[in-house]
């Protein structure tokens, strides 16, 4: 009972934020502030637009380590033929009373809003030592020189919010064309755990659309209009949700520290845009939603999903369900089915759900509420926590989960480790070897399903860890399809070698190298049937029916499991 209350648990943590998980939940289309940049020659920025930020912090240097000083020349920044021109450059320069070897420019938008849509389309530079940014933070930060600081700057950093669109070269053990989003809360700041990224090709070259999608409920990154990462905390707090007042744009390139050295023979690099576009909804809304259905989809152990669709004049509809685990508030657009998984079940139980539906202005769904009603099935999985690796090392460990859905088996691992940052997770099949980038649940946890198994079969899989500075690999483990927590997972690091002849009547004659400890034989279902820990190379079987059993061997710490037939 106890293990099926901790893999819950586990399992609970995995999915917290998964039903927002890379859907833009808020469309919006009302274009509110742009610039395009137009211009038939070299002109300076639009300044009814944008500030620039060129006043060093106390202590005189910018943040992070960075070696530029931030300029209003044109050199640095202006607009050229269309587009918007930031260049990084190395040249002696001082202000303020310092001297820098390298200037750039540090754009703030004059406008400021909350919820909405930016779209910039640029092409970064991609030299070592660069780190260019598209970013966001709150109207009230207090930092000297900012736009808003004069009369709006009342809150320090990172309480106001910071919200990361675009990073690149801060990231050098991701692999080329990595770029990163993050937010930074007081609960995850600095090196944040609020972290996603993909790759796009020909950073320097081409141009791509980076977009945020900021909503009441969630925050979602996107690339040439394709979802990557979702910020959604299931319960949002001052802490982790800071985002509920209005944030300005930044536009920056900055140099050295976190994005490493640079180069001697560098001369200049540039970040080249094209627009920025910021869009919310503007238009009164009176109608309430129209067509509202709710309905049961998948039912796991731990998890029950609910598929909800509504119409409404506005393009969006706001969805809230209330049930014995709390509230969970969310929205999509109008017409369009969406899936809300919820987490922390207990399994084996009923579960009624009341679901609510309006648009965002607060129009309600005239039959409100719907209530559907579903009970999670038993569990089917493994689940444990370990800190051997297979390379590198673990400082606290990782937590790893099995459960067989179906014909298919979701595999978690979380990383428990707090000393690392920028981690990203690669499920490691052991034969034949594989190896498949494993989706980002929350924070270092990190989930894939692989599908179409055999019940029965043993799969045997482990995850390569890489963060800043180098990777770690957790140990292989194996797990039967179909088998429950009782059996939990075996390691194979460094397997009992051992060998019996199978199938087996009567007796065991186990032959083994290694000291045996302890045999165990479970059933197909993963209850223990036998154990014996006196006599371990002659086992008495005489009271097993006939069928198929799995075999467990201990040696030490060391475990391996083999299948066995009983004539």
């Amino acid at each position: 009972m106890k293990k099926n209350t901790l893999f819950q648990m586990l399992l609970s943590i995995l999915l917290a934020t998964q039903f927002g998980f890379a859907q833009v939940d808020v469309v919006y289309n009302n274009l509110v502030w742009s610039d395009e940049f137009d211009s038939n020659g070299v002109e300076a920025i639009n300044a009814t637009k944008w500030h620039h930020q060129i006043q060093i912090p106390s202590g005189g240097n910018w943040y992070n380590d960075e070696v530029q000083h931030y300029t209003d020349q044109p050199t640095n920044s202006s607009v050229n033929g269309g587009f918007l021109n930031i260049v990084a450059k190395k040249e002696p320069y001082t202000s303020q009373g310092y001297t820098k070897q390298y200037t750039s420019a540090r754009l703030n938008s004059k406008f400021a809003f909350l919820y909405g849509r930016v779209d910039i389309r640029a092409k970064i530079p991609t030299n070592q030592g660069t780190w260019p940014a598209l970013w966001m933070l709150g109207k009230n930060v207090n930092e000297d020189g900012a736009y808003f600081d004069a009369i709006y700057g009342t809150t320090d950093w990172p309480v106001c919010g910071e919200i990361d669109i675009l990073e690149h070269g801060i990231t050098s053990w991701q692999p080329a064309g990595y770029v990163q989003s993050a937010l930074h809360t007081p609960s995850s700041f600095g090196n944040t755990t609020n972290i996603g990224g993909t790759i796009a090709a020909n950073l320097g070259t081409d141009y791509h659309v980076y977009s945020m999608n900021w909503s009441p409920f969630q925050i979602t990154f996107l690339l040439d209009g394709v979802a990557y990462y979702t910020y959604n905390p299931a319960v949002k707090t001052p802490s982790n949700w800071p985002f509920n007042a209005e944030q300005y744009l930044l536009l920056n390139i900055a140099m050295g520290g976190v994005a490493g050295t640079i180069p001697s023979n560098f001369t200049q690099a540039a970040m080249v845009v094209d627009y920025v576009r910021i869009y919310q909804n503007t238009a009164i809304d009176t109608q309430a939603p129209t067509n509202f259905v709710a309905t049961v989809g998948a039912v796991t152990s731990s998890t029950i999903e609910l598929l909800l669709n509504g119409n409404d004049n506005s393009g969006n509809v706001s969805y809230s369900i209330n049930y014995s685990g709390g509230t969970i508030n969310t929205a999509n657009p109008s017409g369009v089915q969406k899936s809300v998984v919820v987490p922390n079940l207990n399994p084996n139980t009923n579960y009624i759900f009341s679901i609510t539906a309006s648009d965002l202005s607060g129009n309600n769904y005239v039959s409100n509420p719907i209530v559907v009603s579903a009970t999670t099935t038993s569990v089917t999985g493994c689940f444990g926590t370990s800190s051997l690796a297979q390379s590198g090392s673990f400082s606290t460990g990782y937590n790893y989960a099995f459960e067989t859905l179906g014909t298919n088996v979701k595999i978690t691992y979380g990383l428990l480790d707090t000393d690392k940052v920028g981690v990203v997770a690669i499920l490691w099949r052991q034969n034949p070897f594989g190896e498949t980038q494993m989706t980002n649940v929350t924070g270092n946890i990190f989930t894939h399903t692989i599908t179409g198994q055999t019940i029965g079969n043993t799969i045997i899989y482990g995850v390569k860890f890489a963060y800043t500075g180098g990777m770690s690999v957790t140990n292989y483990y194996s797990y039967v399809v179909g088998s429950n927590c009782v059996l939990e997972v075996a390691s194979i690091q460094e397997p009992v070698e051992f060998s019996f002849i199978n199938p087996v009547e009567d007796f065991i004659n186990i032959n083994s190298e290694a000291e045996i400890n302890k045999v165990e034989v479970y059933n197909m279902t993963g209850i223990l049937v036998l154990e014996s820990k006196s006599d371990t190379q002659k086992i008495d079987i005489t009271n097993l029916s006939q069928g198929i059993y799995l075999l467990a061997v201990y040696s030490g710490d060391n475990k391996s499991v083999k299948k066995m037939i009983v004539k």
